[in-house]
């Protein structure tokens, strides 16, 4: 069963400095159908201006993956990590026990990126950090792992029995086998493609459920999540 999560349903706000789209229920935004799915708790697709951001603010207990699309996003945390995370890498913080962190765009474009939230398998973590660049080459009409709970493969270790993948399509298309009892979610982050026939564009997602098998097929990258 494929259930759709079309890109105008997501709750939207534009305060000017941030045009941000929330596909599941998020600070102001309130939907009661969906909540999050699975462990996926959050993916909200944020555009900052240049010379704007997120101030220094706090999380804890949470999986957070930033996946930049365009321009360049900087990241400062109370663990002594500065970086600048820019097309094709993917940064992890585990918040854990608590850390305080800003998110700022460090470029001359408007940064456009997804901030996915993630819920641990445990509670009071030792905060961490992670980031990783994934090439071009390796995510082209593949399946390329980026986040898993073993790390496996060269991916980022996430605290929760989840695999992250990510694919650009060129007319091309992946193919992706479920194991027993396992979830799945769809998130279209540009172009358009078809997940099992079922047509997707940009912002749209899908929850996937009692599916042993998911053709993924298009102009298109994506972000799949398989799930416990």
């Amino acid at each position: 069963m494929i259930r759709v999560r079309r890109a105008e349903e997501r709750g939207h706000f534009d305060h000017g400095w941030l045009n941000t789209y929330h596909t599941f229920s998020f600070a102001d935004y309130h939907d009661p159908d969906f909540m999050g799915f699975r462990s996926l708790r959050v993916i909200n697709e944020d555009r900052v201006e240049p010379g704007r951001g997120f101030g220094t603010h706090g999380h804890r207990d949470m999986e957070i993956i930033s996946y930049v699309l365009e321009g360049e996003l900087g990241h400062g945390d109370s663990m002594g990590t500065g970086s600048v995370i820019r097309p094709g890498e993917v940064q992890r913080m585990s918040a854990g026990t608590g850390v305080m962190h800003s998110e700022k765009n460090a470029s001359a474009m408007p940064v456009h990126f997804l901030q996915i939230w993630i819920l641990p398998e445990r509670h009071g973590i030792t905060p961490s950090y992670e980031q990783k660049a994934f090439p071009a080459s390796e995510r082209e009409n593949r399946l390329r792992l980026v986040a898993s709970h073993d790390g496996r493969d060269g991916s980022l270790t996430i605290h929760q029995d989840v695999d992250l993948y990510t694919t650009t399509l060129r007319d091309g298309s992946v193919t992706f086998d479920f194991r027993p009892n396992r979830y799945g979610w769809l998130q279209v982050a540009r172009g358009a493609v078809t997940l099992n026939g079922e047509e997707l564009r940009a912002g749209d997602g899908a929850a996937i459920e009692k599916e042993s098998q998911v053709t993924i097929a298009g102009d298109g990258e994506a972000l799949l999540f398989d799930l416990n």
